[in-house]
């Protein structure tokens, strides 16, 4: 299921500086949630595997399946979402898993990709939105009129903009050490700015789902790019130093 990747000189460098020791695999086959044999296999390759899991309290009643499993005593690396590049800490060493998909994306790109899965693991940012909200997801749950599945995309994307405020600050400094990676992490961003031109007239009209304009919003900020309202009151300050709480309240404000 798994081969160690080679790195390029920069990554390996990024590697180095953020998250040494950690491992970074290929895998055979693409995957949301890594099966359960490839669990075998990674047990394998790491020292010690340490699930995480959370209390019962932590989830609403209606919360999805695959996220109690998260939460349960169950090993699960991957969740809806995650892209390309997945990443956990439920291991010793940190593993990124280098999914099936990136076959045909650029090379940059998929480096970039690898690159800030490793400055998110060594600045200790959550893994998945739960262990953001913690006990407060349930509160969050309730100021969210949206279906269950619809509140877990928006609570994983109001996650990322979170990782995205202070992992932003890194990458713009790669302009001169790693050109090629600041580059890509600049090109990826340009290539969001047309999507969200008309995003919020978009949601007012019904033609785009508040959660889906919430992935493209909260991408940008990772990418340095200004999103539009409501979501601009999440490139904040305020929200990288208060996290969960400014979460919270801004659900209620915009949602409630």
């Amino acid at each position: 299921m798994f081969g160690e990747r080679t790195l390029p000189e920069d990554v390996a460098a990024v590697r180095d500086e953020h998250a040494p020791g950690a491992l970074v695999l290929d895998c055979e086959r693409d995957f949301e949630t890594l099966p359960v044999p490839a669990r075998d296999d990674l047990a394998l390759l790491t020292d010690e595997i340490r699930p995480f899991s959370a209390p019962e309290e932590w989830l609403p009643d209606d919360a999805p399946e695959l996220l109690r499993r998260f939460a349960g005593t169950d090993l699960v690396v991957g969740m809806p979402g995650d892209g390309s590049v997945a990443w956990t800490r439920q291991t010793d060493p940190p593993v990124l898993f280098v999914k099936a998909r990136v076959q045909g994306s650029p090379e940059a790109f998929v480096d970039f990709l690898l690159a800030e899965a490793l400055v998110e693991v060594g600045l200790g940012l959550p893994e998945q939105f739960l262990e953001f909200f913690e006990g407060r997801y349930p509160e969050f749950a309730d100021a969210v009129p949206l279906d269950s599945g619809s509140t877990y995309q928006l609570a994983a994307a109001l996650c990322d903009a979170y990782k995205g405020l202070h992992t932003r600050e890194v990458f713009a400094d790669w302009r001169d050490a790693h050109p090629r990676l600041f580059e890509a992490w600049r090109d990826a961003g340009e290539r969001i700015e047309p999507r969200l031109a008309n995003v919020t007239r978009e949601v007012a009209s019904g033609r785009t789902d508040f959660s889906d304009a919430a992935e493209f919003a909260c991408s940008a900020i990772k990418h340095g790019v200004e999103p539009p309202a409501p979501f601009a009151a999440l490139d904040t300050q305020a929200y990288r130093d208060h996290g969960v709480d400014y979460a919270v309240k801004w659900a209620e404000k915009t949602l409630g």
